[in-house]
């Protein structure tokens, strides 16, 4: 029996896919209740008599799906990154789009320089499973390193799936907001010394020093002693105790998701309401510009 180790940006449908069997086998072979849920870093049981991977497409064309990459595209044809950028014309090889058809081999006429518009689905968006991908990350926040990128991607997967925000509507509109936040998830710790929020009673800063104490920290800027608390209470955390740790990567994660979740964001990511969500997180407009030029970009990204 052959094992598949799950990589960020595959899904169950595309795992059966390769190996020739379906997702219902897998799931029962590995006990998987939500196949829209998968973990990257699991290792899966191929079913007996599956054992060899689908043979990849030579020539012909693919249809850029939600989720898809370029590289993984490629792996799955027996092709290369830049044979298939330069047969389609593809500039930044981190921005495809849901939709766009792609050349696997030469021949017939060249491809268009431009890639097509986006599509946007006709109906309810479905899950991106697996979360979102190292290139789709990078994509969304093109100043992000590839090292900072590789070190957050796990724990912001992880932190989204558990608070649900796992459809491309919704982690548009998440990471739209984080790369604004954190300039691009930069900054887990505000620059400031967050002496301006002492004696700040909305904040629950009812004791001295809970300004600088508890300034704003985490991809999300998690700020005054009330959120600290609220927010540990929710995940397990003494965060009021140990405010230090809202500026890890684990755990800041895990509170953005958390703040996401309490003012119920997914509904408005859902509806189309990203400057709703801008309120529901600045208590303004600030930086609309910067939040709404994000938003334009993970959308493509995504393919939402």
């Amino acid at each position: 029996m052959a094992t598949y180790t799950i990589r960020s940006g595959d899904t169950l449908t595309g795992i059966a896919a390769r190996y020739r069997t379906t997702v219902a086998a897998l799931a029962a072979q590995n006990g998987i209740s939500n196949p829209n849920l998968i973990i990257a870093g699991r290792a899966l049981q191929i079913p007996d008599g599956f054992d060899d991977p689908a043979s990849p497409a030579r020539g012909g064309s693919y249809t850029v799906r939600p989720g898809d990459t370029l590289s993984g595209i490629a792996s799955r044809n027996g092709t290369t990154v830049s044979a298939l950028a330069a047969l389609n014309g593809i500039r930044n090889v981190n921005l495809i789009y849901a939709g766009q058809s792609l050349r696997l081999s030469g021949g017939g006429a060249p491809s268009p320089t431009t890639p097509s518009a986006p599509v946007t689905p006709s109906g309810p968006v479905g899950p991106t499973r697996g979360g979102v991908t190292l290139q789709q990350l990078k994509g969304v926040m093109p100043n992000l390193s590839d090292a900072k990128a590789q070190a957050y991607l796990a724990p912001l997967n992880r932190a989204m799936a558990e608070a649900g925000i796992t459809t491309p509507r919704r982690q548009a509109a998440f990471l739209a907001q984080l790369a604004h936040e954190s300039g691009e998830l930069k900054y887990f710790e505000e620059l400031a010394s967050g002496a301006a929020y002492e004696g700040r009673s909305d904040l629950g800063n009812t004791q001295p020093g809970d300004g600088v104490r508890y300034k704003g920290r985490g991809p999300i800027q998690l700020t005054g002693r009330a959120n600290y608390r609220a927010a540990g209470r929710a995940l397990g955390l003494d965060l009021e105790g140990n405010p230090a740790l809202a500026a890890t990567p684990e755990v800041g994660f895990r509170v953005a998701a958390w703040y996401w979740g309490s003012r119920n964001l997914n509904a408005q990511a859902d509806a189309g309401n990203f400057d709703a969500i801008t309120r529901a997180i600045n208590g303004g407009y600030n930086g609309k510009a910067s939040r709404d030029a994000y938003h334009r970009r993970a959308l493509q990204v995504l393919g939402a």
